[in-house]
């Protein structure tokens, strides 16, 4: 990984009081890379698609999407992940979900961590708009408890009427944004991570969409929330990590973060 060229920050205030949500502590993540091309594949371009530092092992290779990774976040703090495509948030965001398992180091979580990453659904299609909900329901609280009032609460606000009675595969892009959208926003969660690229649905659908996801967002206890939208950040963030080449190469609060991430670009 090219050596930073800029000191990580350590003027975070944070109370001590409060309970530990995950700490991360010289964690690496790796990566298989599962094609018969390895020989072929250029260090630069795994680079600018993930990140991460290509390695060969074994006759495979091996991307190093995460490096040297340090922080600890308490309950309640809601941090903004902040570089350019490819410099290791969405990777973040999988690792502290649970979807990625890291390779080295040591990485304690203390919360149940939500990945909003997704913009479909993990079931069949063939299934109906109303099975689906259900489904999701299922995995998430484990059994129907209160599912009616969220069923309910998903099928006003998605708008889709009758059609939620349809198999989702006969959705239009629209109409499927629509549903998932209210499906992931029906519940809070003590601990979120979200990526801004998930998406609302069509143009007609946003501002209903947009006050939906600021309530969503402010009734989360920690938030990790990955942005290129400086207002997005501002509105929901106190602290920012800046990521560069799978690295945090900046720790503080969210308008120093941001002013640090500006003049890297710059």
């Amino acid at each position: 990984m090219t050596e930073h060229l800029f000191s990580i920050s350590s003027n975070v205030d944070h109370d001590v009081q409060r309970p530990v949500a995950l700490r991360l502590h010289k964690v690496r993540l790796d990566i298989p890379v599962a094609t018969t091309e390895t020989r072929s594949l250029k260090a630069s371009l795994i680079r600018s698609v993930t990140g991460g530092r290509l390695s060969r092992r074994g006759g495979g290779a091996v991307v190093t999407a995460l490096e040297d990774i340090n922080c600890t976040v308490y309950e309640g703090e809601r941090v903004a992940l902040i570089g350019h495509n490819g410099a290791g948030k969405s990777t973040f965001l999988r690792l502290i979900s649970g979807v990625y398992q890291h390779s080295a180091g040591v990485f304690e979580v203390n919360v149940k961590v939500h990945p909003m990453i997704n913009k479909s659904f993990v079931t069949s299609p063939e299934l109906s708009g109303l099975q689906a909900i259900k489904a999701h329901y299922l995995m998430m609280h484990g059994s129907l408890c209160g599912f009616d009032q969220f069923r309910d609460d998903v099928v006003r606000f998605s708008g889709l009427g009758d059609f939620v009675r349809l198999p989702v595969k006969t959705y239009s892009q629209g109409m499927a944004a629509r549903l998932i959208f209210a499906v992931l926003t029906g519940t809070n969660h003590d601990c979120l991570a979200m990526d801004e690229g998930f998406g609302a649905g069509d143009s007609s659908f946003y501002e209903k969409a947009q006050a939906r996801l600021d309530k969503f967002l402010a009734s989360t206890g920690t938030l990790f929330l990955a942005s290129h939208s400086d207002v997005l950040l501002k509105r929901f963030c106190q602290r920012g990590l800046v990521f560069r080449e799978g690295g945090i190469v900046f720790d503080g609060p969210l308008d120093e973060a941001l002013s640090f991430y500006h003049r890297l670009q710059g």
